[in-house]
C-alpha cells in the first residue's frame, strides 16, 4: 500500500512539474560577466536572433537572453499570452535582483522593454529600443481601439486554418520585408514557420492591443531608439516615432539608413557600434 501511495505522489509531482514547464512564459540563457543586460527578441524570434550581439557584449556584460513561449521550439502557454510574458520578465528581474539592468528589445521586445520601464519600482537603468513602437496597433488601424481587437476574428480564423503551403508563402513574403539581407530573410522565414501557430495568431493580437503611449509619462530613465528607414523612408519614420513617443519626456533617436526591420542583420557593424556607445554612455 505504501508503495502505491509513493508511486502516486511521484506521478503527481511529475505531472505538477510538467504543468509548470508548460506554463513557462519565458526562457532565459545567461552568459558573460559584468553589468547585466537583458535582451528581448521580436515576435516569432528566439533569443538566438541576438547571437552576434551577445558574442560581443558578453566580453564585458552579463547577458540574459530571452526566448518567449511558443517561439523557437518552446512550449506554448495559455492565453492571454503577452501579459504573462510581461509579468514573467518583471518577476525574473526582481527575483534575480538585477538592479540597474539595461534592457535591449527588438520590435515586440522593445515594446515589452517600454512596459517594464514604465512600471512602478522598475529596476531598469536604461532601455534600448530597436525598431519598436509603444502602440503598433495605432499604426495599423484607423480610430484604433484595443477593445475592438478579438481573438475570434475572420482574419485570425483564416490564419489558423491556413494550410502549410499557404502559410509558408505568407512567411516567405513577410521575411522579405523584414531584412535586406537574403540570408537573414531565410532565417526569419524559418523562425516564423517554427512558431506555434496559435501563439503566432493570438499572440499578435495581444501585441496589437498593447498601447503604452500614456505609460510613457512614467518613464524617467534614459531611452535610446534605433529605427530602420526602410521601407517608408527617413522622413516618414522620424514623424512616426515623434508621434508615437510624444509623451516620453526625453529620448535619443538614431535612424539606420538603408536598413529594414532587422537592423542587426542589415547593418551589423553600425548596429554594434550604436549599442556599445549607448551602453558606455552615462546619460
Amino acid at each position: 500500500m505504501k508503495n502505491i501511495i509513493f508511486l502516486f505522489l511521484v506521478a503527481m509531482l511529475s505531472f505538477s512539474l510538467q504543468a509548470q514547464k508548460n506554463n513557462q512564459a519565458i526562457y532565459v540563457e545567461v552568459t558573460g560577466q559584468g553589468d547585466p543586460v537583458l535582451l528581448i527578441p521580436g515576435f516569432t524570434v528566439p533569443g538566438d536572433s541576438w547571437e552576434a550581439v551577445v558574442k560581443q557584449l558578453e566580453k564585458s556584460h552579463e547577458c540574459h537572453v530571452v526566448t518567449l513561449a511558443g517561439f523557437g521550439g518552446k512550449e506554448p502557454i495559455e492565453f492571454p499570452w503577452l501579459p504573462k510574458v510581461n509579468e514573467a520578465l518583471e518577476d525574473y528581474i526582481r527575483m534575480n535582483e538585477l538592479n540597474d539592468i539595461t534592457v535591449i528589445g527588438h520590435s515586440l521586445g522593445g515594446t515589452v522593454a517600454t512596459w517594464l520601464a514604465s512600471r512602478e519600482g522598475s529596476k531598469l537603468s536604461k532601455i534600448i529600443l530597436v525598431d519598436a513602437l509603444p502602440a503598433s496597433g495605432a499604426i495599423m488601424f484607423p480610430n484604433f481601439n484595443p477593445d475592438y481587437l478579438k481573438y475570434d476574428s475572420p482574419y485570425n480564423n483564416q490564419q489558423l486554418a491556413m494550410n502549410e503551403a499557404d502559410f509558408e508563402q505568407l512567411a516567405n513574403n513577410m521575411s522579405k520585408g523584414m531584412s535586406t539581407n537574403s540570408d537573414a530573410q531565410k532565417q526569419i522565414k524559418k523562425w516564423i514557420l517554427e512558431a506555434d501557430r496559435k501563439t503566432y495568431v493570438y499572440g499578435y493580437t495581444d501585441y496589437l492591443k498593447l498601447d503604452l503611449r500614456e505609460d510613457l509619462k512614467n518613464i524617467s530613465i534614459p531611452v535610446s531608439i534605433i529605427a530602420a528607414d526602410q521601407p517608408y523612408g527617413k522622413e516618414m519614420i522620424i514623424k512616426t516615432y515623434k508621434d508615437q513617443y510624444a509623451n516620453l519626456h526625453d529620448y535619443n533617436l538614431v535612424v539606420a539608413e538603408n536598413a529594414a526591420h532587422f537592423i542587426m542583420y542589415d547593418k551589423p557593424e553600425w548596429f554594434m557600434d550604436q549599442i556599445q556607445r549607448i551602453l558606455l554612455s552615462k546619460e
